[in-house]
């Protein structure tokens, strides 16, 4: 891959990938789990969920992404893919040209597994944009119903899932995407660095990684919030139900002594 056009698809297959038991005859590195596909294509592995192929024809990929279910953790059906192309130029830095091609010097493997890097990175973060988009939109639903009704019941229940859906993003955010990481790669080949900023800041990785958390901690606070209310409301209620069992007790007393006073 020196010349030409190169044709890169990151698919995002699962919530992550056990990248340590995979045996393949065809490794060509290991950080990424870097796998030679065929008679020019590769793929580049991220324990993070994603498989990022580059020059791969349809059939070789299904065929990776068969080998690689059996490790797969919770996959994604359908898996969502992002896709992008890149051109090697001798003559040219590296870069992201306005219509979105990747412009490299060389077709070097270590430059492709750049590439991948900000593409898997770049396909989780919109994977947690999205569903921080429908968790938003559950809780402000959640939030207008108890305001209306007052009462918890059901809702109270998916408010708890709300908070574990975050906090199980959070995990993921924090423990294997590391969005603001930068590849172990760069320690042996810091002339790519430039390339990994370029593309990193082309494609807001460090920006919408911190959208991302704010956007968490938003979300968790809120749900906290409404649960809370919903939880004051349910004491409220619960304390009425007491005062009103007393009261009863009490006009039962009076109207015992009554009757036995007549």
């Amino acid at each position: 891959m020196t010349d030409g056009r190169i044709q890169l698809r990151a698919v995002l297959l699962g919530l992550r990938i056990d990248t340590r038991s995979l045996d393949h005859p065809d490794t060509m590195a290991l950080s990424p789990l870097t796998l030679r596909v065929g008679a020019r294509g590769t793929a580049f592995v991220f324990r993070y969920g994603v498989a990022v192929f580059c020059d791969v024809s349809p059939e070789e990929e299904r065929s990776v992404i068969d080998s690689l279910r059996p490790n797969t953790i919770e996959p994604l059906d359908p898996p969502e893919i992002d896709a992008v192309g890149a051109i090697v130029r001798p003559e040219e830095e590296d870069r992201l040209d306005p219509g979105g091609t990747i412009l490299l010097k060389d077709g070097a493997i270590e430059r492709l597994q750049i590439v991948a890097d900000v593409l898997s990175k770049s396909l989780v973060l919109a994977h947690h944009e999205a569903q921080l988009a429908t968790t938003f939109d559950r809780i402000d639903r959640l939030a207008i119903q108890v305001k209306r009704r007052g009462q918890g019941g059901r809702r109270m229940r998916e408010l708890v899932r709300q908070i574990g859906d975050v906090l199980l993003i959070q995990h993921r955010m924090v423990g294997r995407v590391a969005a603001g990481d930068k590849p172990d790669l760069l320690w042996d080949r810091p002339d790519l660095e430039r390339l990994y900023d370029r593309l990193a800041a082309e494609y807001e990785l460090p920006e919408r990684g911190e959208a991302v958390d704010r956007k968490l901690t938003l979300v968790s606070e809120t749900t906290r919030t409404v649960l809370e209310l919903m939880q004051n409301q349910r004491s409220t209620r619960l304390e009425w139900y007491i005062i009103g069992l007393i009261a009863i007790e009490i006009a039962l007393s009076i109207y015992e002594l009554f009757f036995r006073a007549h």
